[in-house]
């Protein structure tokens, strides 16, 4: 079986958030840490993981990342309220 997830970034400031796919979160998370994989992502210094969720299926979570990337910015902002009230770095959290 296997996971795919749907995730927000951040920056610092929590101005920009970004959301994107994955099949290997940690990995993916790394990539933006380090400015890799695309000019948004490394223009906006998205270091900060505040909301993830997964799926089963790929087409779920492309669908569901569609969803959630045509919502409002204040759509994104309840998301990450709603899990993640303090705006935590959950990549901090995912390492142990």
């Amino acid at each position: 079986m296997h996971e795919y997830y749907v995730y927000i970034m951040t920056n610092i400031n929590h101005t920009v958030l970004y959301t994107g796919v994955t099949n290997d979160l940690y990995r993916r998370v790394e990539q933006h840490r380090a400015g890799e994989g695309g000019r948004f992502t490394s223009r906006y210094y998205l270091k900060k993981l505040v909301y993830y969720e997964t799926h089963e299926y790929v087409e779920d979570a492309i669908q569901r990342e569609k969803q959630i990337k045509g919502g409002s910015r204040q759509k994104k902002m309840d998301l990450v309220n709603d899990l993640n009230p303090a705006w935590k770095d959950l990549f901090e959290e995912m390492q142990g």
